[in-house]
């Protein structure tokens, strides 16, 4: 009798233990749905941003795995501006995002790019000039366009290793100078060799950068 009712007890514990299984993988692909279901006006499925309870946003882990735009060596805004060592910063940008870029000039909402910043060598193996990226990863910062969670729709979050980030405060100068001198809708485009031709056969260039390249040139 004992071991009758031993029995259907380890049923019913398989029983529940398999409910929950299924209800576990449920949430996940509710939640996988939710964070790629969105898509821009021109139906292209872009990523959405996922934040935790506070307000701080997850590092897209697969970022690597996105759409490369372009690598800096060294790039400095300000002429004040002095590291003491050389560093790389490659970008890289959600698919769906760069998708509508390519179709329409311009960045849809929910759009993320992720700077990814590597000190630069130049000893190593058979290399005997010039400079190639190390291996370690010297930081990471994530400009997102979410205008649901953002009135200025754009924000920058800088992450310390891969844990959740807060947003930089409005108050850093990366957001004047993106607004004052960014090539398209306050990203860096003029930097991307690759979309800056396409914004400029679309027409979506902004009045600043034209400004700025009319007192460079």
């Amino acid at each position: 009798m004992r071991a009758a009712n031993g029995l259907a007890g380890e049923n019913h514990g398989g029983h529940t233990d398999a409910m929950k299984t299924k209800s576990i993988a449920l949430i996940t692909a509710l939640t996988l749905v939710c964070s790629i279901a969105l898509s821009d006006s021109t139906g292209t499925p872009i990523r959405s941003p996922v934040y935790t309870d506070e307000g701080r946003l997850t590092l897209p882990e697969d970022y690597r795995e996105w759409v490369y735009l372009s690598s800096g060596f060294d790039m400095a805004y300000s002429p004040m501006a002095m590291m003491g060592h050389h560093m790389f910063d490659n970008v890289f940008v959600e698919p769906g995002a760069y998708k509508a870029f390519l179709a329409t000039g311009t960045w849809p909402d929910k759009t993320m790019l992720v700077l990814e910043v590597r000190g630069a060598q130049d000893k190593g193996s058979i290399n005997k000039t010039g400079h190639y990226q190390g291996t370690e990863v010297m930081g990471r910062e994530v400009h997102v366009k979410d205008t649901a969670h953002f009135p200025e729709s754009w924000a920058f979050f800088g992450f310390d290793g891969t844990k959740p980030a807060k947003m930089t405060p409005r108050t850093a100068d990366c957001y004047s100078c993106h607004r004052d001198h960014a090539a398209v809708d306050n990203t860096f485009v003029q930097f991307y060799p690759t979309l800056l031709p396409i914004a400029t056969a679309k027409g979506t260039l902004s009045a600043a950068y034209k400004a700025d390249e009319a007192a460079r040139n």
